[in-house]
C-alpha cells in the first residue's frame, strides 16, 4: 500500500490537537502534535510521537522536558501557526510556565513533562514522559479528522493546508 492511502486511513481516527513546547537556548519553540496519549496513572505518564524530520526532534531529546497543551476549539489558529499552516508572530503567543516549562495559556489542559524513556518507531521517536504539574481550563476541544479541523459543538469545519 502507498503512504497516501495509509495516511488517509489514519485520518479516519479523530484526534485532539496539542502543542508541544520547550525552552531551547532561551527561546520558546513548539509544534502541533496529534500523536499523544495517556500511558499510566501510577506513575503519571504520557506519550507523544515526533517525526524525525521535525525541527524539534533533536531538541526534545536534548532538553528532556516539554510542555503539552491540549487546545480548545477557540485556539484552532494556534494549531495552524505551530503546524506552519499560517504565518504569525509566535512571540505574541500567550505562554505561562508550569514547573519552569512553557505551555499555552488558557488551553483546556496544560502539563509539564519530563522524558523518562524513548523508543524509535520507524521514522518517529516516541517520547514517554512523566507529568509533574497540570493546569486545567474550560471549553470544548478542537479536533482533527479527515485532514480538517473540526468542532464538537457544531459541524463547522475548515480545511487545513496540509
Amino acid at each position: 500500500m502507498d503512504s497516501r492511502f495509509f495516511r488517509d486511513a489514519m485520518g479516519k481516527f479523530a484526534t485532539g490537537i496539542t502543542i508541544v513546547t520547550t525552552n531551547y537556548n532561551d527561546e520558546i519553540i513548539g509544534m502541533t502534535v496529534n500523536a499523544f496519549m495517556s500511558v499510566s496513572l501510577d506513575p503519571k505518564l504520557i506519550a507523544i510521537s515526533i517525526d524525525e524530520k521535525a525541527s524539534m526532534y533533536d531538541k526534545l531529546q536534548n532538553t528532556k522536558k516539554f510542555g503539552l497543551s491540549i487546545l480548545s476549539e477557540d485556539q484552532k489558529e494556534l494549531a495552524m501557526i505551530f503546524a506552519r499552516q499560517i504565518e504569525k508572530d509566535r512571540q505574541k503567543i500567550p505562554y505561562i510556565e508550569l514547573d519552569n516549562i512553557p505551555v499555552i495559556d488558557n488551553s483546556l489542559a496544560a502539563m509539564s513533562c519530563y522524558v523518562k524513556d524513548t523508543a524509535k518507531a520507524g521514522d518517529h521517536m516516541i517520547l514517554i514522559a512523566e507529568v509533574t504539574q497540570i493546569n486545567m481550563g474550560q471549553g470544548d476541544p478542537v479536533l482533527f479528522f479527515g485532514g480538517k479541523y473540526r468542532s464538537i459543538a457544531s459541524n463547522k469545519h475548515t480545511k487545513s493546508n496540509k
